[in-house]
């Protein structure tokens, strides 16, 4: 089901493209290339394949130790509840 962020960019390409714009000058910066490497690293030591039901999830307070989860309990977690 897709959320109130995905649908906002959905129905509005411009700010779509933005975002993504937006998104590729960050992943370029020196945090958005440690981030990627650090969920790079953990994913091969943890032997996730691409296309994997499972995430890396980070135990907490570490970006190097972590445990296979599915990717619905890992991604739902650690969230800011907002009234739809």
């Amino acid at each position: 089901m897709a959320k109130r962020t995905s649908r906002y960019y959905k129905k509005n390409p411009k700010a779509r493209k933005r975002r993504l714009k937006q998104q590729s000058r960050y992943q370029k910066t020196p945090k958005g290339r440690a981030i990627k490497k650090g969920a790079n690293k953990l994913r091969r030591k943890l032997k996730l394949k691409v296309g994997d039901e499972r995430d890396a999830a980070h135990y907490k307070d570490s970006k190097t130790k972590g445990r296979p989860q599915s990717r619905s309990k890992n991604r739902s977690r650690l969230k800011i509840r907002r009234p739809n």
